[in-house]
């Protein structure tokens, strides 16, 4: 027992100096881990592997915009007409109610000049205004201008005016090899341009893509035909809607 208490001190001793180069042997390893894995996360410190950052979304490569275009439609006049049928009259309608719905500035009546329909072109011209006027087309707002055609062609009246519409980019770029983007799991660059496209030509009001209307005022009278329904048949709320089979 003697020696063993005597050899004690001595023993503690030793651990006690001994602490000090654990940790500092610890503490290196730590710190060569950390360089090593380090070292590896910057191999490739412009890889692929931040799946996060990825921009995947088709509406940000392709956002559906507003900016300015032109409207246009070309109405066939033939050399012996002097005006126009009921089919031509009613496609001009139409084009009246685009331009009521979408603009507010001029619309503008090209006639050709110099081809072999011109002179039928300058006959038909009142009927173009009237049709435009039965839609409501403000008969200031309608300017009558001209442009050179081919001597041997017969030329369109072109009817056209500006606006602001809803579009996208132009579709079919491709600035990458798909067979070089495969490995990342991303969509290709034109992936759905199409779909934005026809979103954006659909649209009846391009304007609701990007503020929405104000609400419109209450139908008064519905409301209350509405409530008089719930006055005189009450309501089924708390009565029991169950049905009951019978059994043998």
């Amino acid at each position: 027992m003697k020696h063993v208490t005597e050899n004690r001190p001595q023993t503690i001793k030793r651990e006690v100096l001994s602490m000090p180069a654990l940790r500092t042997l610890t503490f290196v390893a730590l710190a060569a881990s950390s360089v090593a894995l380090s070292a590896c996360g910057n191999v490739h410190p412009d890889s692929d592997l931040k799946t996060a950052a990825i921009e995947n979304d088709y509406r940000v490569r392709h956002p559906i915009k507003m900016a300015e275009a032109e409207h246009s439609i070309d109405i066939p006049v033939a050399t012996g007409d002097f005006k126009l049928s009921r089919g031509i009259e009613d496609t001009i309608r139409g084009f009246g109610q685009d331009y009521k719905s979408n603009s507010s500035g001029v619309i503008q009546v090209a006639v050709p000049t110099g081809s072999v329909n011109a002179r039928a072109a300058r006959a038909v011209v009142p009927s173009v205004r009237k049709a435009l006027a039965a839609e409501g087309v403000d008969q200031r707002r309608i300017i009558v201008t001209s442009y050179p055609a081919e001597g041997g062609v017969s030329a369109p009246i072109r009817i056209s005016f500006v606006a602001l519409t809803a579009m996208t980019d132009q579709c079919g770029q491709w600035p990458e090899d798909l067979m070089e983007n495969s490995y990342g799991n991303k969509n290709w660059h034109n992936f759905g341009c199409a779909s934005q496209n026809n979103l954006a030509a659909q649209v009846a009001n391009p304007k609701d893509l990007f503020d929405p209307r104000a609400m419109t005022p209450i139908d008064a009278q519905r409301r209350a035909n509405a409530i008089d329904s719930y006055r005189s048949t009450g309501s089924d709320i708390g009565k029991d809607t169950s049905i009951s089979i019978p059994t043998e």
